[in-house]
């Protein structure tokens, strides 16, 4: 996915921009993000136990954020040390880390280029971030594509230890995802589908749009998005990601 195309659909939820700085900074509408942070629960619970877990035993400065797959915060954490940096920074949860918004950073690198990647200070766009060393990966949940991690340092002695976390990390989240989908499922009643909404399904599941659903099946787009709506209420989910998710976890992909 282009970090073009990611940036454009802040405009679905609506945003805010930071203009007090050399270049604007975009911002997802907290309406917009209260949303986000009900379609992302899993990942952002995956992401604070991870961490819970790793930073106790660091000892030197630390960030972890974790993004959606558009780029936009939605969660992270840092040592007490950087406090005050981080507040008098532009980064909160809702910033989207897109080149648009934030200039060339880690994270938008790895938006384009769809793997891991690491950033001195120097070679980031924005002044604000040029103190920060950023190590950025995709964050996958067996093949499905979740969002994206930044572990980042203004301790350049750290910056091996760092990176060596970071890749610990999509690990541990995947574990803990899956254990909060399993007892998810273990509540989730049995789920009626029909033909239709099963056929539906798989074709979210393969990839395809809502036009292009609706082409094949040669339907309207409206009962294209109405089929969806039904599925994604038996399921019990807000996004097509998680009903791709919960829908094989209980078989019926």
């Amino acid at each position: 996915m282009s970090a073009h195309t990611s940036v454009s659909r802040q405009y679905e939820y609506g945003a805010g921009v930071l203009t007090s700085s050399p270049a604007p900074f975009h911002y997802v509408a907290q309406t917009g993000l209260d949303r986000l942070f009900k379609i992302n629960h899993f990942l952002i619970q995956a992401f604070r136990r991870s961490i819970s877990d790793i930073k106790d035993n660091l000892t030197g400065s630390y960030m972890f954020m974790l993004t959606d797959v558009n780029g936009v915060l939605m969660s992270m954490d840092y040592s007490l040390d950087l406090e005050s940096k981080v507040k008098e920074s532009p980064i909160r949860p809702g910033l989207i880390f897109t080149a648009q918004s934030c200039g060339v950073n880690a994270i938008s690198i790895t938006m384009e280029d769809h793997k891991p990647v690491f950033l001195l200070p120097e070679q980031h766009e924005s002044p604000f971030f040029q103190s920060w060393h950023c190590y950025a990966v995709p964050l996958y949940m067996g093949s499905q594509h979740f969002g994206y991690l930044d572990v980042s340092t203004i301790n350049a002695d750290m910056q091996r230890e760092l990176i060596a976390i970071a890749k610990l990390i999509p690990a541990y989240m995947q574990n803990s995802y899956q254990v909060q989908q399993v007892a998810k499922l273990e509540e989730q009643p049995h789920v009626e589908f029909t033909n239709r909404q099963l056929t539906v399904l798989e074709m979210i599941s393969r990839g395809y749009t809502v036009k292009a659903i609706a082409l094949q099946l040669k339907i309207k787009e409206c009962t294209v998005n109405h089929h969806k709506k039904v599925i994604f209420n038996k399921l019990g989910v807000q996004s097509s990601t998680e009903a791709v998710s919960v829908a094989s976890r209980l078989s019926y992909l």
